[in-house]
């Protein structure tokens, strides 16, 4: 039985080998609709210690930047048994900061991603949801994938959740196994994703029965600090906990994605150097890159000059009001990365905006599920089961 196994496990590796190396063979000349898929190929049994579920790698085609559609890939999980009878209710998964470059989304190639990440222990959440019933959607982020479509637009919230969106539908063309009925969790850059997915879906996605956000930590109004950025500034101590990677990371991507904002003005001659080198790196290599340096390094001009910092607010604001389902924030109010003014800040404006949302604070570390989150998060996924039999 054991040989069995084994062999079973080095045929689904070598066909997810070959199913990636063959996928920048299989993009069409013409771009097809978004949420069309390209090709789908399993991934490896027992991929991220999930047990209970059947994995594929989902290659599609997605709204991408400046409204082109562009090839992406992201995961499939279904549970194994019997479907309810209208389907297995879907999860969309939205993960953390993982960097810039392809293959550095790790949702389609498992094989070469840690469970500990900078997002905390995804695999145990994974696991988590498809024991509950929930087949579960893991979208790479456009450029994080198998495909080389260049820096991936790092917190640029639109292509955050076309791609959420647009995998759900590809998922669905070819499951009919699938329910209508979804939700979406993400952390940290993934919690920021799933908010944008919810505000997004009100208008993309009518036709979908749309249930609810679990946001972990997200990141949130970091483009208010630009404005205090500038020549000379040293990273403040307060925000100095990787900070640096992220604001290396955020500047590259709107480079890549607003070329219009002419990122490069802002930047002194070794700034735009340390952009082109981080392009392409997974987020161990730019932090790599970025030790040691300052944020006054990188800029040759303030970025409260204009069109920085409204460009900032387009591209990576989360949306503070127009949801239409309810939103459970876990939120670590000792956390160093997203700090917690800025999180403070994400609860004030729903709370006046009257968002239906719930908070659960803990003293954990960026993205820790404490047991009381633990919980509630169990809570809000049986309440999206629940009413499926409504």
């Amino acid at each position: 039985m054991r040989v069995v196994r084994t062999c079973r496990r080095v045929v689904a590796v070598l066909t997810l080998s070959v199913g990636a190396a063959l996928s920048m063979h299989t993009v069409a000349a013409h771009p097809e609709t978004p949420g069309t898929v390209i090709t789908e190929y399993p991934l490896p049994e027992g991929s991220r210690g999930i047990s209970d579920a059947t994995g594929s790698v989902i290659e599609y085609w997605m709204r991408g930047s400046r409204g082109m559609t562009q090839p992406a890939s992201g995961a499939l999980y279904i549970p194994a048994g019997t479907p309810p009878p209208s389907g297995w209710p879907i999860i969309a998964y939205d993960h953390g900061t993982s960097g810039l470059g392809p293959r550095c989304g790790g949702q389609s190639d498992p094989l070469a991603h840690p469970a500990q990440t900078v997002a905390g222990d995804e695999d145990a959440l994974l696991q988590f949801l498809t024991s509950r019933g929930f087949a579960v959607v893991a979208p790479d982020y456009l450029g994080l994938g198998v495909f080389d479509t260049g820096t991936h637009p790092y917190l640029g919230i639109e292509t955050e959740a076309t791609a959420t969106i647009d995998l759900v539908r590809a998922a669905r063309s070819t499951h009919p196994e699938l329910s209508r009925t979804w939700a979406v969790i993400g952390t940290s850059q993934g919690g920021q994703a799933a908010l944008g997915t919810a505000h997004r879906q009100v208008t993309d996605a009518p036709d979908l029965d749309f249930r609810g956000t679990v946001a972990i930590d997200p990141e949130s109004d970091v483009e208010k600090l630009a404005p205090l950025f500038g020549p000379g500034t040293p990273t403040p101590a307060v925000i100095a906990d990787g900070f640096m990677d992220l604001f290396v990371s955020i500047l590259a991507g709107l480079r890549a994605d607003r070329p219009e904002v002419s990122v490069d003005e802002y930047l002194t001659a070794g700034g735009r150097s340390v952009l082109d080198s981080v392009g392409a790196m997974c987020t161990p290599q730019i932090m790599d890159a970025v030790r040691g340096l300052n944020i006054g390094d990188l800029l040759a001009k303030p970025l409260s000059v204009a069109p920085m910092p409204a460009a900032a607010d387009a591209y990576m604001a989360v949306p503070t009001s127009g949801y239409d389902a309810p939103i459970l924030l876990c939120v670590n109010v000792t956390d160093t990365t997203v700090p917690s003014p800025l999180h403070a800040a994400l609860v004030a404006q729903l709370a006046a905006a009257g968002v239906d949302f719930h908070t659960v604070f803990s003293t954990g570390k960026h993205t820790q599920l404490n047991p009381q989150m633990w919980t509630a998060i169990e809570q809000f996924m049986a309440r999206v089961q629940s009413s499926e039999n409504r």
